[in-house]
């Protein structure tokens, strides 16, 4: 993500996956067509993580379309291709919908939806 509202998103994402016990290894990573927005571990599942900071569910959905996916699956098989210590993890692919606060000093909404992307 390149915006203001795309970085407080990813960074409120962060923020969850950590209080859950995931520990963040890379944020931000292009390679190639795709972006890889959050790489996390969860015991010994590797986890790439879609951000979406849209006001609703319904949008962030409509926005991880098939070519979106693809772009996802294929920045990850580059990762994993230039990270060989993370070769015996097993991988899910996530979405994080942070929906902002309309109240000042209210945290975002996050919504986590697991292995949304089936190989």
């Amino acid at each position: 993500m390149s915006t203001a509202k795309g970085k407080k998103a990813e960074d409120a994402a962060c923020a969850y996956l950590q209080k859950q016990g995931y520990d963040i290894i890379e944020r931000n990573r292009r390679l190639g067509r795709g972006e890889l927005d959050i790489v996390a571990r969860h015991a010994d599942i590797l986890v790439f993580v879609e951000v979406k900071g849209h006001q609703n569910r319904e949008s962030s959905l409509d926005a991880m379309h098939a070519d979106k996916q693809q772009r996802i699956i294929s920045a990850a098989q580059t990762w994993l291709g230039q990270h060989a210590k993370f070769a015996h993890h097993q991988c899910r692919f996530d979405l994080l919908v942070v929906i902002p606060s309309l109240v000042p000093l209210k945290p975002a909404k996050v919504e986590h939806m697991m292995d949304i992307i089936r190989l």
